[in-house]
């Protein structure tokens, strides 16, 4: 195991979403440049928790580009993105001060059962806009790498208040259905 998991759910496929007004769970995370790292707004301050799949991932490095893009908009909250990634793959493709934001590696999709973001069927894989976004990525110089994590597996996007508290939860239904945060601004989330 990477990191300690200071929080304990169940996990049932959507019988267990975390929704606003829960309380976020705490953990132990690895960055791939640091270990056991605490994620805990109430020492941190208010978050915004990405889930997307791996770093070797098109779709993914496309919308990692898009949180980078927009990460002013996020005014006063830390971004985190958690990849089904393993920290010395990540840490081979890029460097500690390209990201204005944290990234955590999940490689056992440990945080992901935590937080009940589980894998969709091979059919929410194959959306076809997902699809449309993964050539999208293509055309943005997005290539496909390392295979990790679970192929199928979904986005999610958590907005934290400093007392723990989920302000905004969101499951995603297909590979690239992931609110940014330029969406979050505009909805008033943030």
């Amino acid at each position: 195991m990477d990191y300690k998991l200071l929080s304990s759910r169940k996990t049932m496929k959507n019988q267990n979403h975390l929704l606003k007004g829960n309380n976020a769970p705490i953990f132990i995370y690895n960055t791939p440049w640091e270990r056991e790292l605490e994620f805990d707004p109430t020492k941190t301050g208010a978050s915004i928790l990405f889930f997307l799949r791996y770093i070797g991932c098109p779709v993914c490095q496309f919308e990692l580009a898009k949180i980078k893009r927009d990460i002013a908009l996020a005014d006063d909250y830390k971004v985190y993105v958690v990849l089904q990634s393993d920290p010395k793959i990540v840490a081979s493709k890029t460097e500690p001060n390209d990201w204005p934001l944290t990234i955590v590696c999940d490689k056992n999709s440990e945080l992901f059962r935590l937080y009940n973001v589980l894998p969709g069927s091979i059919l929410d894989y194959l959306n076809p806009k997902g699809l449309v976004t993964a050539i999208k990525a293509l055309f943005h110089g997005h290539f496909h790498g390392k295979f990790e994590g679970n192929e199928t597996q979904l986005p999610a996007i958590f907005v934290i208040s400093r007392d723990k508290k989920i302000e905004y939860a969101y499951y995603g239904k297909a590979i690239n259905d992931v609110p940014s945060i330029e969406s979050l601004k505009k909805m008033g989330i943030l």
